[in-house]
């Protein structure tokens, strides 16, 4: 990550790095079982009147809205889109916009849009007072080939990354914009049928079909402020007829057991869905609000698995150390663990045990998410 003003010295938290995030993709189905849970809700969602309007409020590297896009398109072959995506690491901003070209090619009436700021300012693409003028850029790519498109995207790697400089906020520790940045994507030769959805800075206004809340915050934050900083401005970006999926851990599961085999008393999923959809109605009750809908959902349609991959033979005939590191990743990572408490746990071995125990009594490793829906209501 591009760091200034010192914060390349700042320690990392165990479930920011890349490697933990890396080790915990690839050995679980968690992006593919979010990306399906999405697509489910976005055939409740209809167009807009002039595009299909998607907001992703935690882009990451694109795993999860890449295959969202492939549901999409099979549901809106024809539909102009506007896709924004907002994103702080400049490492996952890049490897986004390099899974991109396929999707023009297989989308071309499509506006991709990428920006660091925060989530009150990133919906409506403008930051708030005293944040600077915003670094707005616009590239139409040439051609209609996917290398061609994949050879212009890499050109921009550059300016992103003097776009995307970052600091670390003395008061919560997490990285901020040094200067607010859009990135705004289209393909050249749908230039005309793209008019009315292209973004200008001086006239946009949020108004998303279908916004993505997932994994969007920490969670021990607490709900007050997980709704204050991100569910409630995300909720009035919608457009009537709008829906907004938030997805986050959920726990009980064997996850949560091998955590706490070290530590007892852990208990890191403070805030479930019922908690936050209530914050979420007290703070948003004005009357610009009172067409926005929580929709309350029982166990069997909120809670949704995913599970850790391994080798047959290591699920069948002995549980090896590769099987029990990336189990333990896994439940450490979801849960949050901070950095300390891993390496006291990894220096030590103490995960080992625990590990390996939870793994024989299941016979394998699976993670509960649960999910919930704040809808406005058609005009």
């Amino acid at each position: 990550m591009s760091t200034v003003d010192g914060a390349a010295r700042a320690r990392p938290r165990f479930f920011d790095t890349r490697a933990a995030y890396m080790m915990f993709l690839t050995t679980t189905t968690e992006k593919a079982e979010v990306a399906a849970r999405i697509a489910r809700e976005a055939r409740q969602v209809a167009p807009g009147p002039d595009a299909f309007r998607l907001f992703d409020a935690g882009l990451g590297d694109a795993t999860v809205l890449v295959e969202v896009m492939r549901s999409l398109h099979a549901l809106h072959p024809h539909v102009p889109w506007l896709v924004v995506g907002k994103e702080i690491s400049i490492e996952d901003v890049r490897i986004a916009l390099d899974r991109l070209p396929d999707r023009f090619h297989e989308h071309p009436e499509m506006v991709f849009v990428v920006t660091n700021m925060t989530y009150g300012e990133a919906t409506n693409l403008r930051p708030g007072p005293g944040k600077g003028e915003v670094s707005w850029r616009r590239t139409a790519l040439e051609g209609a080939t996917t290398v061609g498109f994949a050879q212009q995207i890499r050109s921009l790697h550059d300016t992103l990354a003097a776009d995307w400089q970052v600091t670390t906020s003395p008061r919560t520790g997490n990285p901020v914009y040094v200067r607010p940045a859009v990135h705004v994507i289209y393909r050249k030769d749908r230039e005309f049928i793209l008019r009315r959805v292209l973004p200008d800075p001086s006239t946009y206004r949020a108004a998303f079909d279908l916004v993505i809340a997932s994994q969007p915050y920490r969670a021990r934050t607490p709900t007050e402020q997980k709704v204050r900083a991100v569910i409630a401005p995300l909720a009035r970006a919608l457009a009537p007829g709008g829906r907004l999926l938030g997805i986050h851990a959920y726990g009980h599961d064997p996850g949560m057991e091998i955590i706490r085999t070290l530590w007892p008393d852990e208990d890191p999923f403070r805030t479930d869905r019922r908690a936050l959809l209530a914050e979420a109605a007290r703070q948003l009750s004005s009357p610009a609000d009172r067409d926005l809908v929580m929709e309350e959902w029982d166990d069997s349609e909120s809670v949704f698995r995913y599970e850790m991959r391994a080798m047959p033979v290591e699920a069948k005939e002995h549980i090896g150390t590769s099987a029990i590191l990336a189990a333990w990743n896994a439940a450490a990572y979801v849960a949050q663990i901070d950095e300390e408490r891993m390496e006291e746990a990894v220096a030590f071995g103490a995960y080992h045990d625990g590990t390996r125990s939870v793994l024989r009594r299941h016979g394998r490793v699976w993670f509960n998410n649960e999910s919930y829906v704040i809808r406005r209501e058609p005009a």
